[in-house]
């Protein structure tokens, strides 16, 4: 009973980050191409959206939005984590990953075309995304070999994740195919609520320290 009460109470949270994206992708008024090509682009807006679902699977969002077993928040923020960076690590293969179905540039020739026009303030961000996400990655997976507190590695994973992601976002508003005033605006409102729960937590634990210290 209550396994079920719980399922039902994630229900608006699973519509919210990711029915509405899906919603938006459906209903955009954009050019439609190939079946592969759309799954992909599907892929990735879902992708970035449980990725900014993120900074509600803690503590603070959590009270906020889910109001579930702590628990299973963590075990939840940890598997998002995991599948979607993995994603979003091969995620400049897979924009290429059509043209070994297609003739003309080869897909390798391809990404090396985009990776050169970092100039372009889209794609640098997209690779700057990409280099934190990397880091993000290697120091949750290596978290217990590191030599950092407990504290320290949160706080270093917290900022890291906040940086990531607003690289992330300003690369998929600036280039995405599918990134209309609509979906955007989304993004830069989840991006934001996001941002002030990590910073409310930042100032809560820094008042709390000045109070202990007085």
């Amino acid at each position: 009973m209550n396994s079920q009460r719980n399922k039902l109470d994630l229900l608006p949270t699973i519509m919210f980050f990711i029915g509405l994206p899906i919603l938006f992708y459906a209903t955009g008024d954009f050019p439609r191409r190939t079946f592969l090509k759309e799954s992909i682009s599907l892929l990735n807006i879902i992708g970035l959206c449980l990725i900014l679902a993120q900074f509600f699977l803690t503590r603070n969002g959590n009270s906020l939005l889910l109001r579930y077993n702590m628990a299973k928040v963590i075990t939840i923020h940890k598997i998002f984590g995991y599948v979607f960076v993995s994603i979003f690590l091969v995620h400049p293969f897979l924009i290429v990953l059509p043209r070994y179905f297609e003739a003309g540039v080869e897909p390798v020739d391809c990404l090396l075309t985009i990776l050169s026009t970092y100039h372009n303030p889209g794609v640098l961000s997209g690779i700057i995304a990409w280099c934190l996400m990397f880091i993000l990655f290697g120091t949750a997976l290596f978290r217990k070999k590191m030599p950092l507190p407990y504290q320290t590695w949160t706080a270093v994973h917290k900022w890291l994740s906040l940086a990531f992601i607003l690289f992330a976002c300003w690369h998929a508003i600036d280039l995405g195919r599918h990134t209309n005033l609509v979906l955007s605006s989304y993004i830069v409102i989840l991006t934001l609520c996001g941002a002030l729960l990590l910073l409310k937590d930042f100032i809560f634990k820094r008042v709390l320290k000045s109070g202990e210290s007085t």
